[in-house]
């Protein structure tokens, strides 16, 4: 606890001794002249007024026909990037200067109640933009990838049904890692991956999915979501099975429960995955192909969000099964874990232009798979620049101390001091 202390305080000193990446468009903020804050508590994390917008397919309540659309207003398209220092200490200290991650955004509305969002992240080869090692040739450090690109059809039945068709963000991500404040700490039940245990299993909880999406919202404060995906990812389905999911929440009180009143929630995801996949060498080339003996998999939870004033409270708990046909460490079992974590984020300084935020992550993977054990506490501050229509330069010091197996865990120590800006 005296090392966590010590280094928060070396953060908050870093803030105001010296004069990362994000999920918001600036390119709104542009379009009516807002300041940023308008959609966000402090970017990239929505506020409630955000929430209903993106829920409203980027039109403000209640001015639904009255919008600008995209081809009667300057292009709706924003950057985001953000790079500094990075300091590891593992087994032994490295540091360097990097680059995390560089994203084009896109989104607006093509007609009452029909919008779109694109996001496009292009290959980097250089620089690297990985911490780890210098990329270029084969490894990049990011791939080119469609990260979001779907089309929305909003107030089908006003309020209570809306459509998403593409590749998004499902429901089911009650706390969004694509908005979260922390650039290198991961939710870590998000982005458990068991490759030596289940590799057949190609789902992983924080992708974003191609299908298509029912979500609405009542007076009353419940609110839903109900897809149809891949759950591959970006990669393309190999069964004929699709995946389904169920979010559920009710909000108490005015507000989303994003920065006013209070969100309690549950979620479910059910999938199918081949247990058995055909050599490809005896395909044709460029042949499709369905796996055989579909298997299920299920991700089960629950998640809250708490807010008194400017502090606002997150947690979310989640349990997996994948079944026992697709694990490598114990074929007679099926392969179960859960875990979850706990943010606490504080907004202070007129416009919120200092940001607090602490958090802990933890997965307890099944006995037979201690080594995979996670613990991490996580911790961060960010100081906004920028005028009142565009604070959207942040800088940013984030540490994180990280724990991997049970009885004598791999220790981590990671130090970030970045500037992440949006524009």
């Amino acid at each position: 606890m005296k090392k966590v202390t010590i280094a928060l305080l070396a953060l908050l000193g870093f803030i105001f001794i010296v004069p990362q990446t994000g999920n918001a468009i600036p390119a709104f903020a542009r379009k009516y002249g807002f300041n940023c804050n308008v959609c966000h508590t402090s970017f990239i994390k929505l506020n409630d007024f955000g929430q209903r917008y993106r829920d409203y397919g980027y039109q403000i309540p209640g001015q639904e026909g009255y919008e600008k659309n995209v081809f009667e207003t300057a292009p709706p398209l924003a950057i985001r990037t953000s790079f500094g220092l990075s300091l590891i200490k593992s087994h032994s200290t490295t540091s360097g200067f990097n680059i995390y991650g560089f994203d084009f955004l896109a989104a607006g509305v093509l007609h009452k109640n029909i919008s779109f969002l694109m996001i496009y992240t292009p290959r980097i080869d250089e620089p690297a933009a990985d911490y780890r090692g210098s990329a270029g040739g084969s490894n990049p450090s990011q791939l080119a990838a469609v990260e979001s690109g779907n089309i929305l059809f909003s107030n089908l039945i006003t309020d209570a049904l809306n459509l998403r068709i593409g590749r998004f963000e499902p429901a089911y991500h009650a706390v969004s890692s694509k908005r979260s404040y922390y650039i290198n700490q991961p939710y870590e039940i998000y982005t458990f991956a068991k490759p030596e245990a289940t590799p057949n299993i190609n789902y992983l909880f924080d992708d974003n999915q191609m299908g298509i999406e029912a979500a609405g919202h009542f007076k009353n404060g419940f609110h839903y979501g109900l897809g149809v995906v891949n759950g591959t990812g970006a990669s393309p389905d190999n069964n004929t099975y699709k995946d389904l999911y169920l979010d559920l929440y009710q909000v108490f009180g005015r507000g989303e429960g994003q920065s006013a009143g209070q969100r309690i929630g549950a979620f479910g995801y059910l999938g199918w995955q081949p247990a058995i996949l055909p050599s490809l060498d005896s395909m044709p080339a460029g042949a499709e192909f369905n796996g055989g003996d579909n298997k299920s998999f299920y991700r089960v939870g629950g998640d809250l969000s708490l807010n008194y004033k400017t502090f606002n409270l997150r947690a979310l708990f989640m349990q997996g099964k994948d079944n026992k046909a697709f694990n490598n460490l114990d074929s007679t079992k099926d392969y179960k874990y859960n875990g979850g974590f706990v943010e606490l984020d504080y907004a202070a300084l007129p416009n919120n232009r200092l940001l607090i935020s602490a958090m802990y992550n933890m997965v307890h993977p099944p006995s037979y798979d201690e080594s995979n054990r996670i613990n991490a506490f996580s911790g961060l501050i960010r100081y906004y620049l920028g005028d009142w229509t565009a604070v959207n330069v942040a800088l940013h010091a984030e540490y994180t101390h990280r724990e991997v197996g049970k009885d004598q865990p791999s220790k981590e120590d990671i130090f970030l001091f970045l500037v992440d800006f949006d524009f």
